[in-house]
């Protein structure tokens, strides 16, 4: 089986720009989280929470650059990937990114790089450069409500029943599924 490369692909309306890395990462890190309000009751132990949101899931990794062997100067392979944090003249916004490894793929933007280099040659040129990359995820609204179905269960319904109605119908055309 072939090594397949990690491949950063840049959405630039309905072209696309692929970027490969130059190693795979040796792993990288999902994270996902929920925003809630806490209010405090007088008299509870603790605050009540109630659910305002998700937060955007981010993919956090390093990426290793090493062009010793060659002689040239990494960040002209590593500017590729800073490169994405810059506003783009036509969006006026950084590109939409697509990290595709295997089976993770993953849309969003880039929010933040840190390089660091760690060898050089002898007149001072960097050869050697570790990134360690950020992407957030980004999805439009109307994405988002395709993604989450909604059916509120604290939202009150009212049905005038009449003789020969029979629950489970009338669970059907509600909750789409008669056992309710």
């Amino acid at each position: 089986m072939a090594l397949e490369k990690a491949t950063i692909i840049i959405l630039r309306g309905s072209s696309e720009e692929r970027v490969e890395v130059m190693f795979n990462p040796t792993e990288y890190s999902l994270d996902s989280a929920n925003q809630y309000s806490w209010k405090t009751i007088p008299g509870l132990n603790q605050p009540i929470a109630q659910f305002v949101s998700g937060e955007a899931t981010s993919l956090t990794m390093e990426l290793f650059f090493d062009t010793y062997e060659k002689g040239k100067d990494v960040r002209t392979f590593t500017k590729k990937i800073t490169g994405l944090l810059d506003v783009d003249k036509d969006l006026h916004a950084p590109p939409l990114v697509k990290f595709v490894w295997g089976s993770l793929s993953f849309k969003g933007i880039v929010e933040k790089v840190s390089q660091r280099f760690t060898m050089f040659l002898e007149t001072g040129i960097p050869v050697r450069a570790t990134l360690n990359v950020t992407f957030r995820s980004v999805a439009g609204i109307t994405e988002q409500f395709k993604q989450i179905p909604r059916q509120s269960a604290d939202r009150t319904k009212q049905r005038t029943i009449r003789q020969g109605d029979q629950l489970w119908q009338i669970a059907a055309e509600e909750y789409e599924d008669p056992g309710l």
